[in-house]
């Protein structure tokens, strides 16, 4: 031993410290590899995101909110009522086992199938009525029963993921082969298709997406995938060219030959869109001094939120957002692959690829990478029904988190206080040991 050596010298060196020295990477890593990391990870990126949908809410709205009733905060009053309800939602759902989600996908999907006929015969039911959305009479996506208002796409997506998630466990690995998969889930998911499609086109193809991310999850056949994209694109041409649908060829005829439609009519929200983001520049002109919102962009609080957004915060507003929607779509894929029940991998990776994808169409409309279909931008965009059934969903992402084999066995070794699960979420069950199961199978085979 050197003489210069101490016994400070010899102490043992913190982990993560060592972590730290060898780089920031073995620090990120180190952090991720935490048994809990996927559920701080989900409530953080979730909670950000839903932080800046309210403040961008005010932001587009409180001008026209003023304008109208002299309240510059009826707007994000009500975006936040909704908000209160789906974080009563995420509380409500993140405390269920799996065996409750099983069992509520067939109600669910039976409630969101009657609601969408209802669309259709609302003229049988006393009391109710549709409500025009975007200004177009014939795409009606809201059900007022009294005082109450519905949006039953919505809740047909959550519906469709627990559904198909249960259908395709409970067949296992049989599920690569057509005849296993026409029968229930074909028959209804193009039902459901057809009902959300008719009314809500954009809507509609989130709900493909979906159940393109269930079955992909469930690891159907490539050939599969391909016969079912060109139905998928048969079924959209058939209905984009129905009769009595002319703004969605419109839009899609305006997003191919940009150069040469008319520019107070089709291209006007899309180009009014990027005026917008050219505003803003690097760092935006300052949260609430946006001018388009002024009655310049149509439909601002809503569908092209984005483009407030990136006038007002510039691009680095817009890093953040996409930066968030990143880690969720890292968080929600980490959580399928953890989870031990084939059900909660399906649900979390249907889940995930909705939000993700529906997220990934708005502002691809945005910016003009993609045509405009009139989706809102999870967590962010005004919206009551959206925004309940998007938190719910992310409380089953929390309670599947929970549910992670490394997760409940630290939550077991060191459980919260009693009051702490009574009031938030209760243990998750523990995962089974495989090792044993393996040693038992031979025992009960003789």
């Amino acid at each position: 031993m050197s003489e210069r050596t101490t016994t400070a010298d010899l102490a043992p060196v913190p982990a993560d410290w060592t972590r730290l020295r060898r780089g920031p990477l073995a620090a990120l890593r180190g952090l991720l590899d935490r048994p809990l990391a996927s559920y701080y990870l989900l409530l953080s990126s979730a909670g950000l995101l839903l932080v800046i949908g309210l403040v961008m809410v005010f932001s587009a709205t409180s001008v026209q909110s003023y304008a109208a009733d002299g309240n510059a905060y009826s707007s994000v009053s009500r975006q936040a009522l909704f908000a209160l309800l789906g974080l009563g939602a995420f509380w409500f759902f993140q405390r269920l086992p799996a065996r409750t989600y099983r069992a509520l996908g067939t109600p669910l999907l039976l409630l969101a199938v009657t609601l969408l006929i209802v669309l259709d015969l609302v003229g049988l039911l006393p009391g109710a009525r549709l409500g025009p959305v975007h200004g177009n009479t014939s795409n009606n996506l809201w059900l007022y029963l009294g005082p109450i208002e519905l949006q039953p796409s919505e809740l047909a997506k959550l519906a469709l993921a627990l559904w198909g998630a249960n259908v395709l466990a409970a067949k296992g690995r049989s599920i690569g082969w057509w005849k296993e998969l026409s029968t229930p889930l074909f028959p209804v998911a193009v039902l459901v298709f057809l009902l959300v499609g008719y009314n809500d086109f954009g809507t509609m193809v989130c709900l493909v997406i979906l159940f393109g991310g269930l079955l992909w999850a469930a690891g159907v056949r490539l050939r599969v995938f391909a016969g079912l994209g060109v139905l998928a694109l048969v079924g959209f041409a058939l209905l984009i060219t129905l009769p009595g649908f002319w703004y969605r060829m419109e839009r899609l005829t305006a997003y191919a030959d940009s150069a040469h439609c008319d520019r107070q009519q089709a291209c006007y929200q899309g180009l009014h869109g990027l005026y917008a983001i050219a505003d803003g520049g690097w760092f935006g002109v300052g949260l609430g001094e946006g001018r388009l919102k002024w009655g310049w962009l149509p439909n601002g609080h809503n569908d092209f939120i984005f483009a407030v957004l990136a006038e007002e915060l510039g691009v680095v507003g817009c890093f953040v957002v996409l930066a968030l929607l990143c880690v969720f779509a890292y968080t929600g894929l980490r959580i399928a692959r953890r989870v031990d029940d084939p059900f909660r991998r399906l649900v979390a990776a249907g889940i995930t690829i909705w939000l993700v994808g529906q997220a990934t169409i708005n502002i691809g409309g945005v910016v003009g990478l993609l045509p405009i279909t009139g989706l809102p931008l999870p967590f962010i965009s005004d919206g009551g029904s959206a925004l309940i059934v998007t938190l719910a969903a992310v409380g089953l992402l929390a309670s599947f988190a929970r549910a992670e084999p490394d997760a409940a066995r630290a939550l077991h070794a060191r459980p919260p206080d009693r009051w702490v699960r009574l009031l938030w979420a209760p243990l998750p069950p523990l995962p089974r040991d495989r090792r044993a199961a393996k040693k038992r199978s031979p025992e009960r085979r003789r």
